[in-house]
């Protein structure tokens, strides 16, 4: 016999900062970040129509999340810390990123994505409209509502610290310098000079990593082709940056796939400077120094999205 919860629906917001409250953070007030943008020539109307925005379209949702049961706004800066409780129903008002970084967090829980508005932030992990909330919540609630399972690429390192990617992970170094470590990947070894390596979900094949081999592949005069990954694809795809043929360095195993059963192995060279962050979150890294073992694998269903569509 199962047993149904009768608990009122608890529903966790992810919101973020909006730029104009980043630029009061960083120079006290208004009037000093308004100085601060018209001086340099740029108009500060877009940072206040941005923000009004983005908080109009949070108060609606937290009002229409209100009338299915309790709401709680959280913002994105506390989700590491945040304990999310088994019956949690989660949600991101936001860009593309704040979904991404949120679906780390969540468990494998489904995760709702909201725009704040289409003409503004548009994304394929915003497959929903505030106005779309009071359709979608009741089906969200009796499971009625289609997902999608998300492949997640993970780093572990042999210093016990690991990290989860959305979209990709980057391994190299922090400056604009020649990375160095050691590659390992289908049984095979070389010894790197690069500007790091792109690991890419599925999920994330339409971003940086396909402007990496579009680059390279214009370089020598060719067309890249599609390399368009499901989102619940069990294998992830690297690419190295610029490798460099040295006497100790070799260019190859510059490109492959990556499973559960194949992951791709990285060890470090660098003496200082590695690191190691995923999704664009530079400030959220793990260091990746001299002997620092990296070693990344597929996780396939470690996410999942509500979607519209089935």
């Amino acid at each position: 016999m199962s047993v149904v919860s009768t608990a009122e629906p608890r529903f966790v917001l992810v919101t973020r900062r909006t730029r104009l409250q980043e630029l009061v953070a960083r120079h006290n007030t208004v009037a000093q970040a308004r100085f601060y943008v018209e001086h340099l020539g740029a108009p500060f109307a877009v940072y206040e129509e941005e923000h009004e925005t983005y908080l109009a379209a949070v108060r609606e949702a937290r009002d229409t999340f209100g009338r299915f049961g309790r709401v709680h706004s959280l913002d994105r800066a506390f989700l590491p810390n945040y304990v999310f409780g088994p019956e949690d129903h989660a949600a991101a008002i936001g860009q593309d990123g704040l979904v991404a970084n949120a679906l780390k967090y969540v468990g494998r829980r489904p995760l709702l994505g909201l725009t704040p508005g289409p003409d503004r932030w548009d994304g394929p992990l915003l497959p929903f409209r505030v106005p779309d909330l009071p359709a979608a919540i009741p089906r969200l609630l009796d499971r009625t509502l289609p997902v999608r399972a998300l492949t997640f690429a993970r780093v572990a390192l042999n210093t016990g610290e690991s990290l989860l990617a959305v979209n990709d992970l980057f391994l190299g170094a922090r400056t604009h310098v020649s990375a160095r470590y050691e590659i390992e990947s289908g049984g095979e070894r070389a010894s790197h000079s690069s500007s790091g390596v792109i690991v890419s979900t599925g999920l994330g094949s339409t971003g940086w990593l396909r402007s990496v081999r579009a680059g390279a592949a214009a370089i020598v005069g060719k067309t890249a082709p599609p390399l368009e990954l499901a989102w619940d694809d069990p294998a992830l795809v690297f690419s190295v940056r610029e490798p460099f043929p040295s006497r100790t360095t070799q260019a190859r195993l510059v490109s492959g796939r990556v499973s559960a059963e194949s992951p791709l192995v990285l060890t470090s060279a660098m003496a200082e400077g590695g690191v190691i962050f995923s999704d664009g979150m530079e400030s959220d890294f793990l260091a990746f120094t001299s002997g620092t073992r990296a070693t990344i694998t597929a996780l396939p269903g470690a996410g999942m999205l509500w979607s519209r569509t089935a």
